[in-house]
């Protein structure tokens, strides 16, 4: 098989690319290197085709479409700074980029997968969340909500191009996945606890620090995308795709210190100090993975300290 990965230079991207490499298919990596790197593919220089570019230019995808046997579309603006402080931007690559892969999709008949977020769920407080929860979203003009919006409109469209053109569509909605290879400074935690910690820095603790969040080691994230990929059952499926382990993020803090044996401190900033003015974030976010174990047979397998030791061991080579 042909796959094409947008955004495949990027965290998932490029482990997903590893993965495929490995099992014998051939792989078409398209990225803008926004907040991918060319590094993350240094593992299989040679062994793919990298084309740099901007997912937004259609006579580009529109050809590299044509040539593969499936897409796998995870090019997108996302961390939660470059969301809030890149709103513009964000909303035109989220929402155009997906409208334009779909679109050659449809033309040449290939199957795609479209990546997804938790953040789809918006301000839904239920635990744990599944797949057919309601979407409680904030105010339309708070830059916070823009991301979910983007990608409720991404699940809506491939939707509806297999309800009327019966294109073969898949969904995922990662929920904090977290690895080697993620970066800290776009907003996410775990790498930014570690690479602090490692430098025995302080760890920043945004809020309270009671916020509870849950995080999937990406082998296990693309091992579920392998297998939404391969399935026929999972066409026209939405799957969320986690790990069900809770944590808050003062006892991550706490725990990222004693893993790494740092003599770190822990500080707390409050939300009015870390985000623009009217900033929301989740107190608790908890992904119903019983579906996916149901129908593909996945659960994860890696604990967070684990996912941690990996982390920190990338990050001090």
């Amino acid at each position: 098989m042909k796959y094409l990965i947008t955004g495949g230079a990027g965290f998932i991207g490029s482990h997903l690319a590893e993965k495929l490499i490995a099992r014998g298919d051939q792989v078409v990596v398209f990225d803008n290197l926004s907040t991918g790197s060319v590094s993350n593919l240094s593992g299989i220089k040679g062994k793919i085709k990298f084309e740099q570019g901007n997912i937004l230019d259609k006579v580009v995808i529109d050809k590299l479409v044509s040539k593969s046997d499936c897409v796998v579309h995870l090019a997108a603006a996302l961390g939660v700074f470059n969301i809030v402080n890149k709103s513009l931007e964000s909303l035109k690559t989220n929402i155009q980029g997906s409208e334009v892969v779909l679109e050659a999709c449809d033309k040449y008949r290939k199957p795609v997968l479209i990546a997804s977020t938790s953040e789809i769920y918006g301000k839904n407080d239920k635990v744990p969340l599944n797949e057919e929860d309601d979407r409680i979203i904030g105010h339309p003009l708070k830059s916070r909500w823009s991301y979910s919006e983007a990608k409720a409109v991404d699940e809506s469209l491939a939707y509806f191009y297999y309800l009327e053109n019966k294109l073969p569509i898949r969904i995922v909605r990662f929920f904090n996945t977290v690895g080697p290879r993620q970066v800290g400074h776009y907003g996410m935690v775990v790498p930014r606890f570690v690479s602090a910690a490692l430098k025995n820095e302080p760890l920043f603790v945004y809020g309270s620090g009671n916020q509870i969040r849950c995080f999937c080691h990406v082998d296990d994230a693309v091992r579920a995308l392998l297998l939404v990929i391969d399935s026929e059952k999972a066409v026209c499926k939405v799957f969320n795709v986690g790990n069900n382990q809770q944590i808050s993020i003062m006892e991550l803090a706490n725990k990222v210190i004693e893993l790494t044996g740092s003599s770190s401190a822990i500080e707390k900033i409050p939300y009015e100090k870390a985000y623009p003015e009217g900033f929301e974030d989740m107190q608790r976010r908890v992904p119903d993975i019983s579906k996916i174990k149901q129908v593909l047979g996945w659960t994860p397998e890696i604990n967070l300290d684990q996912t941690i030791k990996d982390i920190a061991t990338f990050i001090s080579k």
